[in-house]
C-alpha cells in the first residue's frame, strides 16, 4: 500500500484528470449547443450540428458522474461543504442540464418551426448556463468562500448566490463559456457539413484569439489578487483535520507556486500557445490540428488553475485556517487505497468503450445524411 501522503497527491491528480476529461469530452457537447444559433441558419444545418454530438453526448456525461463520485469518495469534506455553498448554483445547473436530453430527443419529433426553435434555444441554455456556472465556481475558489469550521468540524456558510457572482467569478464564467464554445466549434470543424464547418471555423478563430487575451488578463489579475498560502501543517502522512494548520492571505499568493517551482510556468505558456495554434489551425483549415490544439488548450488552462490553487481545494475567506486542502480534506488511508484500485480497474474500461464508440460513430455528418435518415437521426 502506498504511503498516505502519496495517496493524497495521487488522488489530487486523479480528480484533476477526471474533471479535465469532463471538460474535454463533454465540453464540446456544451460548446456545440452554445454555437447552435450561429452555426445553423436552417433547420437542416442545425440538425447537422446536433447530430455531430447527439449519438455520444450521454456517454460523455459519465465523466461528470465520475468526477462528482471521485470528489465524494476522496474528499468528503469538500463534497459536503462545497455542494452546500454552491447549492443554488448546482440546482440551476441541473435545471439547465435537464433541457439537454429532452431537447435532443423531442426536438425533431414534431415538424413545426416554432417547436423546433423552442428546443434549439433550450439546448442553447442547456449548454451556456452550466458552462458559465462551472467557471463561476472555479473563480470563487480564487476569491475565497465565506465558510468556517467550529471545534467540532461543523461547517457554517454566510454567503449566497448573488455574492458568488463577483467580478472575478463572472470573468471565469465568461472564460469557461468561450473556452467550451471554441472546443465545440473545433469539433464541428472536424465533423460537420461544409457550410456548418465554415461558420464554426470563423467562430473558433475569434474565440481562440479572445481567450488568448482573456487568459493573459487573468494572469495579470491574479498577480494583484490576494492568495492563500499554507504556512505550517502537521505531517502530511497522517489523518488531519482542517484546523491543524496555519494559513495566511498574502498579495499575489496564488502565483507563489510558480515562484517556488519555476518549471510550472511551462503550463500556462503552453496553454497560451495552444490557444494561438487553435486559431491558426482553424484559419488554415487544419481540422485535426485545430481539434487537438483545442483539447490541449483546455487541459492546460484547467491545469494552470489547479496548480495555482495547489494545495488548496476550498479556500475560506471567513477563516483562512478552515480552508480545505488536499492534505486535510481527504478520506482515510484505506479508503483512498481501495478507491485507487477501483480506478485502476474501471478507468481503462471507460477509456476503451469510449474509444470504441467514437470509432464506430466516426465520419462527417452532412445535410444529405440528415435528409436520407430524417426519421432516425436527431
Amino acid at each position: 500500500m502506498l504511503d498516505y501522503d502519496v495517496l493524497k497527491l495521487v488522488w489530487w491528480g486523479l480528480v484533476a484528470v477526471l474533471l479535465i476529461g469532463f471538460a474535454v469530452m463533454d465540453g464540446f457537447d456544451l460548446g456545440v449547443a452554445i454555437l447552435l444559433p450561429w452555426v445553423g441558419r436552417t433547420d437542416e444545418e442545425r440538425r447537422v450540428a446536433i447530430n455531430v454530438v447527439g449519438p455520444t453526448w450521454e456517454g460523455n456525461q459519465v465523466w461528470l458522474v465520475l468526477g462528482g463520485g471521485a470528489v465524494f469518495a476522496a474528499w468528503p469534506l469538500v463534497y459536503a461543504a462545497g455542494f452546500s455553498m454552491f447549492y443554488l448554483a448546482l440546482i440551476l445547473t441541473l435545471c439547465a442540464l435537464f433541457l439537454r436530453p429532452v431537447g435532443f430527443d423531442y426536438r425533431s419529433k414534431v415538424n413545426d418551426p416554432r417547436w423546433r426553435s423552442f428546443w434549439d434555444w433550450g439546448l442553447f441554455i442547456g449548454g451556456l448556463v452550466p458552462s458559465v456556472i462551472f467557471g463561476v465556481a472555479i473563480g470563487n475558489l480564487f476569491v475565497g468562500l465565506p465558510f468556517r469550521f467550529d471545534e467540532t468540524l461543523r461547517v457554517s456558510y454566510q454567503g449566497g448566490l448573488l455574492e458568488q457572482l463577483n467580478p472575478f467569478g463572472l470573468y471565469c464564467g465568461i472564460v469557461s463559456a468561450l473556452m467550451l464554445a471554441m472546443h465545440g466549434g473545433a469539433l464541428l470543424l472536424l465533423r460537420a457539413d461544409v457550410v456548418v464547418a465554415q461558420r464554426a471555423r470563423k467562430a473558433v478563430i475569434g474565440l481562440a484569439l479572445a481567450l488568448s487575451v482573456l487568459f493573459i488578463l487573468g494572469g495579470v489579475w491574479l498577480m494583484k489578487m490576494d492568495g492563500w498560502v499554507l504556512m505550517t501543517h502537521d505531517t502530511f502522512n497522517t489523518a488531519l483535520t482542517p484546523l491543524q494548520k496555519s494559513v495566511r492571505i498574502v498579495p499575489g499568493g496564488w502565483l507563489l507556486n510558480y515562484t517556488t517551482w519555476s518549471w510550472l510556468w511551462c503550463v500556462p505558456v503552453l496553454a497560451l500557445v495552444m490557444l494561438l495554434l487553435t486559431a491558426l489551425g482553424a484559419w488554415r483549415g487544419r481540422h485535426w490540428s485545430t481539434f487537438l490544439a483545442s483539447c490541449t488548450a483546455i487541459t492546460t488552462i484547467i491545469a494552470t488553475a489547479g496548480l495555482s490553487l495547489f494545495p488548496f481545494l476550498l479556500p475560506s475567506r471567513s477563516d483562512p485556517t478552515s480552508s480545505l486542502t488536499l492534505w486535510d480534506a481527504c478520506s482515510s488511508h484505506k479508503t483512498l487505497w481501495i478507491m485507487l484500485l477501483v480506478v485502476i480497474i474501471f478507468l481503462p474500461i471507460v477509456l476503451a468503450y469510449t474509444s470504441w464508440v467514437y470509432r464506430v460513430l466516426r465520419g462527417h455528418v452532412t445535410i444529405e445524411k440528415i435528409r436520407e435518415e430524417t426519421h432516425t437521426v436527431y
